[in-house]
C-alpha cells in the first residue's frame, strides 16, 4: 500500500495516510485501462503499418519502381 500525502494550500499543513480500498481500487483500474488504452494504439500502429507494407507490394506487383512507389507515399 501507498501513503497518500494530502496538502492544505491554505495552512500548509501536510498530512500522510494510508491508501483506502478505493483509492487502491481506482488506481488499479486506470492502470489497465491506460494499459489497454496503449495496447490498442500500438495495435493500430502495426495494422497501418502491415496495410501500408501490403498496399507498398501490390503497388511493385503492377510494376511500379520503389521510387514511383516512395513518390505516391509523399
Amino acid at each position: 500500500m501507498a501513503d497518500v500525502v494530502e496538502v492544505n494550500c491554505e495552512t500548509g499543513e501536510v498530512t500522510t495516510r494510508p491508501e483506502t480500498a478505493e483509492e487502491i481500487a481506482a488506481r488499479e483500474v486506470a492502470a489497465q485501462a491506460a494499459a489497454d488504452q496503449k495496447a490498442a494504439a500500438e495495435a493500430e500502429a502495426a495494422k497501418v503499418e502491415a496495410d501500408k507494407a501490403a498496399a507498398q507490394a501490390k503497388l511493385a506487383a503492377l510494376g511500379l519502381t520503389a521510387d514511383e512507389i516512395a513518390a505516391l507515399s509523399k
